[in-house]
C-alpha cells in the first residue's frame, strides 16, 4: 500500500511538471523586425484621414521635404514643424503631410513678408551688381521672350488672380544669353549663360527658405520665398552667399554662378506661383 501511494505521488508530480513545460513552450507574440517587415508609421496612421484634403500632401516615392516644400511654395522647415517631424530625412511613402500653415485653409493665404513692392533698380555697388561684360549686346536677355505681364491682354493678365499685396516686381537674376526657355515638361524655368563666378542676384525681396545641395538635379541651390504666392529658385551655383532664414533684398548678391550638377556653367532660374512652375519670361521686365 505504501509503495502504491509512492507511485501515485510520483505520477502527480510528473503531470504537474509536464503541464508547466507545456505552458512555457507557448511562443509569446513577437514583433517582426526584419528588413522586409511591413510596418505602418504611427504618424501615417494618425494623418491618413487627411489624404486628398486641401492643404495636405501624400508622400510619393523619391520625395524629400525640400522638394515637397518647393512644389507647395513652402519652407521645408515649416513643413517639418507643422508635422512634428524631428528627422527631415525620415519620411515614408504614403505619409500624409500638412503643407499649409495650421491656421490656414490652403485656399486663401496672407503674405508673410513686406507688402511693399520694390520697383527701384538693383544696387550698383561692386558687391551686388553684375560684372561688366566685354560685349554688352551678347549678354542682354532677349527682348522677345522677356515681356512683363500685360493687364490689357487676358492671356497675360497674371496679376489679376493675385491679391494686390501678393504682387511681386521681379528683376533678372543675372545677365547673359538665355540658353533654354521655359517648358512645362523639360525645363521648369530658364537657363541663363554666364561665366564661373558671375554674380547671381535676388529677383525680389524675400526670405531664404533653402540654401544647399540636397535637391538632385539642382546642384548648389538657393530658394527664396517672396510671399505666400511666389518662390524663386537659383540653381547650379559654385558658391552660395546666403543662409536659410536670411532676409534678402531685391538685387542682393546671393550666389556665384557655376556648373554644380550641370553640364556647363549656367544659372537655372525658376519662378513658382503657389508651388507651380510658371514661365519667368512672363514676369521679368523687358531688357
Amino acid at each position: 500500500m505504501r509503495r502504491v501511494g509512492h507511485w501515485v505521488l510520483l505520477a502527480l508530480l510528473s503531470a504537474m511538471v509536464l503541464a508547466g513545460c507545456a505552458n512555457k513552450s507557448r511562443p509569446a507574440p513577437v514583433e517582426d523586425r526584419s528588413p522586409n517587415a511591413v510596418r505602418t508609421p504611427a504618424k501615417l496612421l494618425a494623418s491618413s484621414d487627411n489624404a486628398g484634403k486641401p492643404g495636405y500632401y501624400s508622400v510619393k516615392s523619391g520625395d524629400t521635404l525640400i522638394r515637397i516644400g518647393m512644389d507647395n511654395g513652402q519652407s521645408w522647415r515649416d513643413i517639418a514643424r507643422w508635422n512634428n517631424i524631428e528627422n527631415p530625412n525620415l519620411i515614408e511613402t504614403g505619409q500624409v503631410l500638412r503643407v499649409t500653415p495650421p491656421e490656414e485653409t490652403g485656399v486663401v493665404v496672407r503674405p508673410v513678408t513686406s507688402t511693399n513692392v520694390v520697383t527701384s533698380p538693383a544696387p550698383t555697388n561692386a558687391a551686388s551688381a553684375p560684372a561688366p561684360a566685354a560685349n554688352a549686346a551678347a549678354v542682354k536677355p532677349p527682348t522677345s521672350a522677356a515681356s512683363a505681364p500685360n493687364a490689357a491682354t487676358p492671356a497675360n493678365n497674371l496679376a489679376t488672380a493675385d491679391a494686390a499685396e501678393e504682387a511681386v516686381s521681379f528683376q533678372w537674376p543675372t545677365r547673359g544669353n538665355v540658353l533654354a526657355g521655359f517648358d512645362e515638361v523639360k525645363n521648369k524655368g530658364v537657363d541663363i549663360a554666364g561665366k564661373a563666378g558671375d554674380p547671381v542676384l535676388a529677383a525680389a525681396d524675400g526670405k531664404v527658405v533653402y540654401a544647399g545641395s540636397g535637391l538632385r538635379g539642382y546642384g548648389n541651390l538657393v530658394i527664396i520665398k517672396h510671399n505666400n504666392t511666389y518662390l524663386t529658385a537659383y540653381a547650379h551655383n559654385q558658391t552660395l552667399l546666403v543662409k536659410e532664414d536670411q532676409t534678402i533684398k531685391r538685387g542682393q548678391k546671393i550666389a556665384e554662378m557655376g556648373n554644380s550638377d550641370a553640364d556647363q556653367v549656367k544659372l537655372h532660374f525658376e519662378i513658382r506661383r503657389q508651388g507651380k512652375p510658371v514661365d519667368p519670361a512672363k514676369y521679368l521686365p523687358a531688357n
